[in-house]
């Protein structure tokens, strides 16, 4: 898959009612690209509908915005979202073939859902945001200019069963995130929203370049560099996913050399003396 072609435009106007498909697990659409294994969509149920599953695959449920009522293995919770930027995620863990049942309690509930294949058979878990510790990343190095908040959902090491490694990153205007860029072998999503109609942030995916605007979704090949950095005003959110291969699950990442430097607090690169006085 070239770069060129990672890019799927979300609609301007905002996802549609109902169930959009972005990526599919099995190809077939304009995302597909070799092993990407995820099935990823937004869903928009009307205010009071009611969605009964057993699906097949290990399914992921990110409350977006609004509020819903869930009903799983023998459990009931309500579940409410007001600001993507503001409050961490309230998020359903599901392995294959786990009943669930989701009354929409608001209009304009959206939710993100993803699915990948799972032999494995593993009790459901409800992530409240409570249980989402925030972790600011980039804090005291190359002038704060990466600084940004990471909420890691689960991983695996709390969730070792899953197939899927699933966060969401609060990219603060004007700075950097997945920075320095890096890379890994498992393929991965993004997905973007901003404070404003009219944001944007860049999206690279080695040395090529992407301006990505609310809705949209990049689909990361496995061993490219990819960084992103908000345009200045605009709080860039993005909810990343990323699938573990078989015999090669996700660990961790690698920095691009060149720029591992800047993970040094004593250096902090270069601090132009021409400024103007603040106001």
């Amino acid at each position: 898959m070239s770069p060129a072609n990672a890019l799927l435009p979300g609609p301007r106007p905002g996802f549609p009612v109902g169930f959009t498909a972005v990526t599919s697990a099995a190809g077939g659409m304009p995302s597909a690209v070799p092993d990407l294994g995820i099935d990823f969509g937004l869903l928009r149920p009307r205010e009071g509908e009611v969605i009964s599953e057993a699906h097949a695959s290990e399914s992921v449920w990110v409350l977006l915005r609004g509020a819903a009522e869930l009903e799983f293995a023998g459990q009931r919770a309500t579940v409410r979202r007001t600001s993507l930027f503001e409050e961490p995620p309230s998020v359903l863990h599901l392995g294959p073939g786990t009943p669930v049942t989701i009354r929409t309690l608001q209009p304009d509930t959206e939710w993100a859902v993803v699915r990948t294949a799972n032999e494995r058979a593993f009790p459901p878990r409800l992530f409240l945001p409570a249980d989402l510790t925030p972790e600011y990343r980039g804090a005291g190095l190359v002038q704060n200019t990466a600084l940004r908040n990471v909420r890691l959902i689960f991983d695996r090491a709390t969730r070792p069963e899953a197939n899927l490694v699933l966060g969401e990153v609060v990219n603060f205007p004007g700075r950097w995130s997945s920075y320095p860029p890096h890379h890994h072998d498992q393929p991965e999503i993004y997905h973007y929203r901003f404070t404003a109609p009219a944001g944007y942030g860049h999206a690279e995916l080695g040395d090529h370049v992407l301006k990505v605007r609310p809705g949209d979704t990049v689909v990361i090949p496995p061993g490219l560099d990819h960084a992103q950095v908000s345009a200045p005003g605009y709080g860039m959110y993005y909810l990343w996913i990323i699938r573990h291969l078989p015999g090669n699950p996700y660990t961790g990442f690698t920095f691009a050399e060149e720029h591992k430097w800047t993970l040094d607090p004593r250096q902090q690169g270069w601090r132009p003396t021409d400024l103007p006085p603040l106001l």
